[in-house]
């Protein structure tokens, strides 16, 4: 089998569907629903930035701002994001499991080559944040979901994302 990796691909989201039929849904959940599933497939989805978000991080290297990516996206996914806004030219990226290995000194070390990180948690989103302000960043924060609330409290300017977040952010 050979196997062609292309940006569209990298993009993509890949979701499993399974099923499992049953005779009604039960009152009181005492097995474990997941269990006895059919697989019926994979299927890829697209979720691309907003149109406007390219010119807008444009805009703010100009205004010299640094845009950093911290998503839970797998990281081919948000280097090819990042890739195509602007966000980063080197190809570098750093995970959550990488964070969880390294000390908030190795952190503030290769925060100035690193622009995206994947696959982050609510606490290495946190301490992203800690480790820009320790070296002496003013850090902006956006965020619309109960996993960015610490960072943005954190962050020296914090801006939760208006319709679609969450009144906890």
């Amino acid at each position: 089998i050979k196997v062609r990796r292309d940006k569209r691909r990298a993009k993509m989201r890949v979701l499993g569907v399974g099923f499992r039929l049953m005779n009604s849904i039960p009152e009181v959940i005492e097995i474990d629903l997941e269990q006895q599933i059919t697989f019926m497939g994979l299927f890829g989805m697209i979720d691309p930035p907003r149109s406007e978000v390219k010119e807008a991080v444009a805009l703010a290297k100009t205004a010299g701002i640094r845009p950093i990516m911290i998503t839970g996206d797998h990281p081919l996914t948000a280097m090819e994001i990042a890739r195509e806004l602007g966000i980063t030219e080197n190809g570098r990226v750093l995970t959550g499991m990488e964070l969880e290995k390294i000390s908030l000194d190795e952190l503030k070390n290769l925060l100035e080559d690193v622009n995206v990180f994947a696959r982050v948690a609510p606490e290495h989103k946190l301490r992203i944040v800690q480790a820009l302000q320790e070296k002496g960043h003013v850090v902006a924060m956006t965020g619309d979901g109960v996993n960015d609330a610490p960072a943005l409290r954190k962050a020296d300017i914090g801006v939760a994302m208006g319709i679609t977040g969450t009144d906890v952010s």
